[in-house]
């Protein structure tokens, strides 16, 4: 591997704020678009959940009211409180998301004894993300696509191939990238969050006592009246906050400003009006518990309201899955995962990407779901725990970052913190049991990509550290070979993941083939803690003597790393680089598992072992030319 961690390079400044340059008018529509597609879906099944599902509730007026002020402000302290007033503004040169929250913290905090556990929550809360991009897509066109029983109760024999077919029409057109479809998902959720608004107000103008669930007082009363079956309702009421840590992980694409105004001013508003119109629906006629989203609608509208719905679903499952892409990218970048095939799918936007490894591994799981689950309903259960721990690990990290890095006024910190730590903790608690019945399945996700995720980096660590201990430093090699050694024309570079030493894929080339070229590079790739880095920064180079040179290069977590054409720009170690007389020299490692040496356990040995044959090829992943590339391979003992 050529990638080292960043506290092994020279430091390096990031660029300046990552900021969009849209007009904040478009960047509302676009956040409109992407960001909330996932919650604003939730109207489909929340109120449904919470009256019948694996806690039903009593249909009357105690409960509906609870129920409903229970979500107001749910969303009011989850979302405008904590993700939009807070959480934005712990923005990573403009970028959002646990891996950027994590890396902005780690940069102050790194020599803390503590640090090493930080980044182990910060990587749960990633795992924890996988669970949910699987759930998401199935429970979501699945409560659309069950619409249509309502229109007509023959067509149920339907519902499931109808969601399976859509799930795999938008899987197969991964490949061909969202920019050409993007500029429609704005319009299309606007015009779904109008058709929410307008049911709404229809339904509250009929009986506008619902509107009583505004105050906290009704659900205080909910939980005097009964606290254990308050306390269960948490768990399906926590369904329509699912999708607020969107907004966080996407405020790179659109800025602070635009997801801000767009929940506070359109999203929010739209989906309590319909919120409140289930629930004046309900008062009125307590059987359309059994569907209330749809039941709101007259009957001629209902049809074309499951078609505006489903489209709803299907751009709020495309969020989760180039979201599931962009946390992958974070991942492998930060030494996480091993390499993988990323295409791009548009030359414009560097952050449209294709991983067909996770694209075709969610297609699998988000099928076994749907097929395994059936209705919307049972996957409501599995619903809502990975959301659940990955919002707490959020606080926690905001609580770390409040504290010691902003340093804020300790009451006001604690107050805060303690706020949403009560939030989040009675959220997590309430939906710990949904576990039987289904709640199992995001958690048994997250544990097998914790391991995955763990081992590869534990792997690598491993790896590097017995690379080094038969590492011979440069300024010793140039001194005893760099003069008696044949030199050929051209130029060589060779990868290295330490700074410090020669790569073993030099010393095996000098062994084999007795010559070096008449100037050799070492060179390194570092990932930096930071998304982006100025590109006048990209380079850092040092003359070892002897027509040698160490060179770094410097990525942000967000960035592609692009070898040659970086090398292109060098013009401090003579005549430019022709990458037709330029050579790269990787070194491979096979790795042989063993129990003598002292590591990791036999079994994540051979995972790791089998992740690195796995992985793809240095030489695609750092776009090096493919008739240019010599691998040079060595079995290491981990």
């Amino acid at each position: 591997m050529a990638t080292i961690p960043a506290h092994r390079a020279a430091h390096i400044e990031p660029t300046p704020v990552h900021a969009p340059d849209e007009t904040l008018p478009k960047l509302m529509l676009g956040a409109i678009g992407v960001v909330y597609g996932d919650i604003g879906t939730s109207p489909l099944y929340t109120l449904k959940e919470s009256f019948l599902g694996p806690h039903p509730l009593t249909v009357d007026r105690l409960h509906i009211l609870g129920v409903l002020s229970l979500i107001f402000w749910s969303l009011m302290l989850v979302v405008t409180a904590k993700y939009v007033c807070v959480a934005m503004r712990a923005d990573n040169r403009g970028e959002g998301g646990s891996f950027a929250l994590l890396s902005l913290i780690s940069r102050s905090l790194s020599d803390r004894k503590w640090a090493p556990a930080l980044v182990l929550l910060g990587v749960l809360a990633t795992c924890l993300f996988y669970g949910d991009a699987m759930i998401t897509p199935a429970i979501s066109v699945l409560s659309a696509v069950e619409g249509l029983t309502i229109v007509e109760a023959g067509l149920k024999p339907l519902v499931l191939p109808i969601a399976i077919g859509i799930l795999f029409a938008l899987f197969l057109l991964q490949s061909r990238g969202t920019a050409k479809i993007g500029g429609i998902f704005g319009p299309v959720i606007l015009a779904y969050m109008a058709v929410l608004a307008v049911l709404g107000i229809a339904n509250i103008a009929a009986r506008p006592e619902v509107l009583l669930a505004l105050s906290p007082v009704m659900a205080l009363q909910f939980f005097a009246h009964d606290p254990k079956i308050a306390f269960l309702a948490l768990g399906s009421v926590f369904l329509a906050v699912t999708g607020a840590e969107t907004l966080y992980a996407d405020m790179g694409h659109f800025g602070r400003r635009a997801i801000g105004f767009s929940w506070v001013l359109l999203v929010y508003p739209c989906l309590m009006l319909n919120y409140f119109g289930q629930g004046a629906l309900m008062l009125g006629d307590p059987s359309t518990a059994a569907n209330p989203f749809y039941l709101m609608a007259p009957d001629w509208a209902r049809l074309p309201l499951v078609v505006l719905a489903t489209a709803a679903t299907v751009i709020a499952s495309q969020a989760v899955i180039s979201g599931a892409f962009s946390v992958t990218h974070q991942a492998i970048q930060l030494g996480y995962l091993p390499r993988l095939r990323i295409e791009h799918t548009s030359e414009r936007a560097a952050g449209q990407i294709y991983i067909p490894a996770v694209n075709w591994g969610l297609l699998l799981m988000v099928g076994m779901l749907v097929l395994g689950f059936r209705e919307s309903g049972r996957l409501a259960s599995a619903y809502g725990i990975a959301v659940t721990g990955t919002m707490l690990i959020t606080t926690l990290m905001l609580g770390v970052l409040v504290f010691l890095v902003w340093r804020w006024n300790r009451l006001l910190a604690a107050a805060t913190i303690g706020l949403f730590l009560f939030v989040d903790g009675a959220f997590f608690a309430s939906n710990i049991t949904k576990i039987p019945d289904g709640g199992w399945f995001p958690l048994l996700v997250a544990a097998i990509s914790f391991t995955v995720l763990t081992t590869w980096s534990k792997g690598r660590l491993l790896m590097r550290r017995r690379l080094e201990e038969s590492a011979l430093p440069l300024p010793i090699f140039i001194a005893s070979a760099a003069t008696s050694t044949h030199r050929v024309r051209g130029t060589s570079v060779f990868l290295s993941s330490s700074a410090d030493a020669i790569p073993a894929a030099l010393l095996h080339n000098l062994k084999h083939n007795q010559v070096l070229h008449e100037r050799v590079i070492i060179l390194t790739v570092n990932i930096e803690e930071v998304p982006y880095i100025d590109p006048a920064k990209r380079v850092e180079l040092h003359d070892a003597t002897q027509n040698f040179y160490r060179a770094i290069l410097h990525y942000g977590f967000m960035e592609e790393v692009d070898i040659p054409r970086d090398l292109a720009g060098i013009q401090q170690c003579g005549r430019p680089f022709d990458m037709m007389s330029t050579s790269f020299f990787l070194g491979r490692q096979k790795l042989i598992a063993s129990k003598k040496v002292p590591g990791m356990a036999l079994w994540r040995e051979r995972l790791f072992a089998w992740m690195l044959k796995s992985s793809e090829s240095a030489m695609e992943f750092f776009k090096l030319p493919t008739n240019r590339v010599v691998e040079l391979g060595s079995q290491v003992q981990i």
